[in-house]
């Protein structure tokens, strides 16, 4: 069991910082994993977590992988626990380039807005108001600090065409093509995954947190999309290692395909169980599902990375909706059903008689 800063040896250039587990019970923040990496003279950081020691722990992970004389920092995604100690880049004392997602900008600016909208879906199954919660939880991450003196957002910079392969993704080179960004915007609006192509390792970030997006921003297909597309980079022998933002685990070669294909696996069974849970009955109100489908998680193993009731509570509305349902009215816990498939004003067809 890996603690805060531990690092994790990969090769001479490369370390993955680990970081922990959200606890609020305990006014614990979570940290999201950190690479550290060296390609030619560049060092490349890509996440850089949240709190001082962890600040303390990446600094000395990025002496040991040197020499170099410039520097790029990349951010998979705006959520406080990847974004924390993005002004690091100042204290770096070489030139440097710091991109973030476009898409992420806002909730980067206004974390409590974000996180406040977020919670307000399932405010039903929450032990205080959102906007209360909200604020608490992004307390935790204090002191925060996502933008430095050279920060960009990657849509800044042309699109590329990449092929990893046989595969076909879009994003952006850096360090002549030694560190590849590719666009996968499941896990949140504006994530990206990394792909380092010297020690061949694969950093997922958060899009493998588990089989069912828990955010508000969070698109089901695409994740699925991704990890089936990741799946394939290591099958080809593209990709030796994986890493993610929250799992403190190293997974090599033969163990990876069947770890990806099992995380698509409970996504279909999470479904199809969901389904059979609402059945043909009607209206299902979120707190009745929550308690059967939470039984379900835990019997299919589904939970994923950092699991806690609010993630719980906030991958039920997904649920809900991925099988095409909604809620009848504003309240919290108000009944959700399937929209009719006609307007109740249409006209049925009129029928024409026979010959």
């Amino acid at each position: 069991m890996t603690a805060l800063g531990d690092v994790i040896d990969i090769d001479e250039r490369t370390l993955l910082v680990s970081g922990q587990e959200l606890d609020l019970e305990h006014d614990r923040p979570d940290v999201a994993n950190a690479l550290v990496h060296r390609a030619g003279d560049t060092l490349v950081l890509v996440d850089t977590g949240v709190t001082t020691a962890f600040r303390t722990a990446l600094r000395e992970a990025a002496d040991r992988v040197g020499p170099w004389s410039r520097a790029l920092v990349l951010t998979t995604h705006g959520h406080p626990d990847h974004v924390g100690n993005d002004d690091l880049a100042d204290e770096l004392g070489v030139p440097v380039e710091h991109y973030v997602p476009a898409l992420d900008l806002d909730q980067m600016r206004d974390p409590v807005a974000y996180w406040t909208r977020t919670l307000e879906r399932v405010a039903g199954a929450l032990p205080a108001a959102p906007p209360a919660l909200a604020t608490r939880l992004v307390s935790l991450f204090e002191p925060m600090r996502p933008f430095g003196a050279t920060t960009r957002t990657y849509e800044q910079r042309a699109p590329e065409r990449i092929r990893i392969g046989s595969s076909r993704f879009t994003g952006w080179t850096f360090a002549d093509g030694a560190v590849r960004v590719l666009r996968s915007q499941g896990h949140c609006a504006g994530h990206v995954v990394v792909h380092l192509r010297d020690p061949g390792v694969l950093h997922l970030s958060d899009e493998g947190n588990g089989p069912c997006g828990a955010m508000a921003d969070a698109d089901q297909l695409k994740i699925q999309t991704v990890l089936g597309a990741v799946a394939v980079l290591f099958e080809e022998g593209q990709a030796e290692l994986l890493t993610d933002g929250h799992t403190f685990a190293l997974r090599r070669g033969a163990e990876v395909v069947p770890y990806l294909d099992g995380l698509l696996e409970q996504a279909t069974a999470l479904q199809a169980a969901a389904l059979g849970l609402i059945g043909e009955s009607g209206p299902v109100r979120p707190s009745e599902f929550g308690a059967r489908y939470g039984e379900v998680v835990t019997a299919l193993g589904g939970g994923g990375a950092n699991p806690n009731a609010m993630f719980l509570a906030m991958t039920v509305v997904n649920q809900l909706r991925e099988l095409g349902l909604r809620p009848e009215s504003a309240d919290p816990d108000a009944p959700w059903s399937r929209p009719p498939l006609r307007s109740p004003t249409a006209q049925a067809p009129e029928r024409r008689p026979g010959p």
